[in-house]
């Protein structure tokens, strides 16, 4: 019983670190902004820049997420290393200058060098900031505080498409403006603009306001001192753990098509088997996107913390695998039926459900590395899971759509196989996962307290060294003198 004067101790506030996840969370807004709105714009670009399905697509997915997933290796490894929030901050100028050259596009090629180079300033923004909320929230907090972070992700999306669908509606009755230094640009173009120069002040507020977080969750060696660990010392650490990885990132990367397939290719579908104009449907699928996927992924956080209160070490991957299993009916149904309104409301429920992995997939990898290899761990995932997920499952739509079907109205039954496949796949290996998953938190968690122990035990007391007996006469003759005696 506490004495009737005891002072409570005072509970963290965490307000710096909030605002930490928030700043995050807005440049992570801004990045799906410009990574998405791409997708809106679909039928206008095609027809200026004379492009396919399929080179749309490889503008979309393959040039974004081929530079991402190349780019984010080596971005982590320096984020592993130096300070976090330079290296976060010069990502989001990058990527904000790259979307404003996409506007400035008059060929193929041009667009897909600017495509290009959006993957390889956003590939700075998630591994570093994965690293640093591990640093300022304990485990019980870092679920819902990844949760937030990844909230960004789908409110950009459909601020992308709601501002695509305004832009385009403000600027439908002239075809053509005439700009300063840039000439004649079109809709499309100053839309562009639009959305990508305003992240440069994101990135000046970034710079002058975050600082990097003490590291926490060290690896040590054998003597307890903090290891310096090498890019070799992260492809042992993978290796060591390789039945938990590969269900993770594959698991999570066939999710990621899943949900990319729907972010891609909603807008074309719906404009061509329903025929809605790009501003109705910037307006429906951002509302969507607004409402459907931050619920999933507030649900999806808010899930996983409360499994692992429970005492689930498997949670963010459990969390994720009944995601995955809800998503497969919605996912496949919203492009089958025949009426707008069942299949908006189809299209709610595998959004909701598409986005539960969100904060779990991130939740999981930093619980289980440690710090010095954290946001290499995470850039290896965005790696695997956009060269699938993005790169993979946007390209193989329009393949389906444009050699196997042969016409654009087919879309929808290119998205129900591709949906399809990758919900059975992501759910059956996320459920093999949590197995592994807990094994391999034990085994690290055995191995921080070994270390600990060794670190903290005091050393053994030299033993004093005994006095020299004297040598007796006989003991300095030689053995053979010795034994003629």
């Amino acid at each position: 019983m506490n004495p009737p004067n005891a002072v409570k101790p005072e509970r963290k506030r965490y307000a710096y670190e909030w605002y930490v996840v928030l700043i995050c969370m807005l440049a992570y807004v801004f990045s799906f902004i410009d990574r998405q709105v791409l997708a809106l714009m679909i039928e206008p670009i095609k027809r200026d820049l004379h492009l396919t399905d399929t080179q749309f697509s490889l503008l979309h997915g393959f040039a974004f997420s081929l530079f991402y997933a190349v780019m984010g290796m080596p971005l982590a490894y320096l984020a592993d290393r130096f300070a976090r929030p330079r290296i976060i901050a010069g990502g989001i100028a990058l990527w904000s200058l790259a979307t404003a050259a996409c506007g400035t596009s008059q060929s193929f090629a041009h667009m897909f060098v600017a495509r290009m180079s959006v993957g390889v300033g956003e590939a700075a923004l998630s591994p570093g900031t994965y690293s640093m909320l591990a640093d300022l929230f304990p485990k019980s907090k870092l679920g819902r505080a990844v949760g937030i972070y990844s909230l960004g992700s789908f409110i950009g999306g459909g601020i992308a498409f709601l501002v695509g669908g305004y832009v385009i509606a403000l600027l439908k009755h002239a075809t053509v403006f005439t700009l300063p230094v840039l000439g004649d640009v079109r809709a499309w173009q100053i839309t562009f603009f639009i959305v990508g120069l305003p992240g440069l002040l994101i990135a000046l507020v970034f710079k002058l306001t975050v600082h990097d977080p003490a590291r926490k969750g060290l690896a040590q060696d054998g003597t307890g001192h903090v290891k310096r660990v090498s890019m070799g010392d992260s492809l042992r650490f993978l290796a060591s753990h390789r039945k938990t990885f590969f269900c993770h990132y594959l698991g999570f990367s066939f999710y990621a098509m899943a949900l990319y397939c729907l972010m891609s290719w909603t807008p074309a579908f719906y404009m061509r088997r329903f025929g809605l104009s790009p501003v109705e449907a910037g307006y429906t699928l951002g509302t969507v996107m607004l409402v459907a996927n931050t619920a999933g992924v507030f649900c999806g956080g808010w899930y996983s913390d409360w499994l692992l209160r429970r005492g689930r070490a498997d949670a963010p991957m459990r969390a994720a695998c009944i995601g995955a299993a809800f998503m497969f009916v919605p996912a496949i149904a919203f492009a089958q039926t025949t009426s707008l309104n069942a299949s908006l409301a189809w299209l709610v429920a595998a959004m909701f459900f598409a986005s539960f992995p969100l904060p779990t997939s991130a939740t999981a990898m930093q619980m289980l590395a440690p710090n010095q290899i954290r946001a290499q761990v995470s850039a290896l995932f965005l790696l695997v899971s956009n060269l699938i997920g993005l790169g993979l499952g946007t390209t193989v739509v329009a393949l389906i759509t444009d050699k196997v079907f042969g016409s654009p109205l087919a879309v929808g039954h290119s998205m129900t196989a591709v949906n399809a496949l990758a919900t059975s796949l992501a759910a059956v290996l996320l459920l093999f996962g949590c197995r592994h998953f807990s094994a391999s938190l034990e085994r690290e968690e055995r191995h921080s307290r070994v270390s600990a122990e060794t670190a903290e035990a005091p050393e053994a007391p030299e033993t004093p060294e005994t006095p020299e007996t004297p040598e007796t006469p006989e003991a300095t003759l030689p053995r053979a003198t010795q034994a003629a005696q």
